[in-house]
């Protein structure tokens, strides 16, 4: 039995050069299906671990009690002087707290490749807004003066966005800036984000007197438990408290799980395509091998070799597919940078990631349907009549 699978699954495989045409749209098309899909996982994939690599544990973030996001926080002074003398965090050397206290407006922005307006995070900053940011360093320039109309860009929106090159003066709304530097934090979210002393953009949104979150370095990322139970008994702190590493990584779950419900639908729905195109070749190889099979069953073999060599065929032909699919989105998409919304309504800048993971799911869709484009086709194979050698 064996080798009666092994000399039909032969016959098989060689004989696919003579169903080019049919094999060929079956293998475009399996491709098509896993380049699509892996074009979602790749988006998800980048813009999770641009989010999830962001922030650290030994820093806490604040917002007002019940806000999901900065954007609708809002903490007054007294908030601020209350969390400065909570216990657990860092000082400098003069025996201040390292904390910031932020603000965060969204302007403007046009994309350099679409030409088309988007949002994006301009962010007001203390002194050690800096010194909170793990791998902080300035590529450029210089950082903003204090109580200036200057601003520190990010990497990411100097390589998305147009308009916010160094030394360039920017209109955002109805005020005029300049970038006077460039900073880098290895990728990470903050490096889509506009910084200016956040003095100037209380006094120029007219929010004095209040701010949106602080940021403060702890003495460990175990200190964050006695901050919370510091917030928890003090009745005039209504904040909420976390660790920014678990702040960020439950703001980007919604926008890639939103990422991956779009793709493996689609995916999906374009794979019943392919499935019906892997119908179309293989019923056709059956056919065109009709004498050929009624001839080794009259020679003794056994129908499940033709089954066996029919599936085989399928596979082969899915996972060529398969292959290409994934190879040509690795070649396209892999550390492609692009943008998207982020949490705060806002542009993330981060690089398309092509994974081991996502490529082995884009070969095991792939083998799925060559699987179900076979089977049928090989029932009809292995029941061929003895009698059709004669036709």
């Amino acid at each position: 039995m064996l080798k009666q699978i092994g000399a039909v699954t032969l016959i098989n495989l060689r004989s696919i050069p003579q169903r080019w045409g049919m094999s060929l749209a079956t293998v475009l098309s399996v491709a098509l299906v896993v380049g699509v899909l892996l074009g979602f996982l790749a988006m998800a994939n980048g813009f999770r671990a641009t989010v999830n690599g962001s922030g650290a544990e030994d820093v806490a973030v604040f917002l007002r009690a019940g806000s999901q996001a900065e954007l609708n926080s809002g903490l007054g002074r007294d908030s601020v002087r209350l969390i400065e003398a909570g216990p657990g965090l860092a000082t400098d050397e003069a025996g201040d707290p390292i904390l910031s206290a932020e603000l965060y407006v969204i302007v403007d922005g046009r994309k350099r490749a679409s030409g088309t307006d988007a949002n994006l995070p301009l962010r007001g900053v203390g002194p050690d807004a800096a010194a909170l940011r793990e791998g902080f360093t300035l590529t450029d320039g210089r950082m903003f003066a204090p109580g200036s109309n200057e601003l520190v860009v990010g990497e990411g929106v100097i390589r998305e966005f147009a308009g916010f090159d160094m030394g360039q003066a920017v209109r955002l709304g109805s005020n005029e800036w300049r970038v006077v530097g460039v900073f880098s934090t290895g990728g990470s979210v903050f490096d889509s984000e506009i910084w200016a002393d956040v003095g100037t953009i209380q006094n120029l949104y007219q929010r004095t007197g209040t701010v949106q979150s602080v940021r403060a370095r702890l003495t460990s990322p175990e200190a964050l438990g006695d901050m919370q139970a510091y917030v928890a008994d003090e009745p005039r702190l209504d904040v909420d408290v976390s660790n920014e590493r678990e702040y960020f990584a439950s703001s980007a779950g919604g926008t890639s799980d939103i990422i991956m419900f779009l793709g493996w639908p689609l995916a999906v729905i374009m794979a019943v395509g392919a499935l019906a195109g892997a119908w179309n070749a293989m019923y056709a190889s059956v056919d065109a091998r009709t004498r050929e099979i009624a001839t080794l069953r009259a020679i003794g073999f056994a129908g499940f070799p033709a089954f066996v060599g029919t599936m085989a065929e399928s596979l082969m032909l899915a996972l060529i597919g398969g292959v290409l699919g994934a190879a040509a989105t690795y070649l396209i998409f892999d550390g492609v940078s692009a943008s998207t919304l982020g949490g705060g309504f806002t542009q993330i800048v981060f690089s398309f990631a092509v994974t081991p993971a996502a490529l082995v799911s884009g070969i095991v869709l792939a083998l799925i349907v060559g699987a179900a484009g076979g089977f049928f086709p090989a029932i009809r194979a292995a029941r061929v009549p003895i009698l059709k050698a004669q036709e």
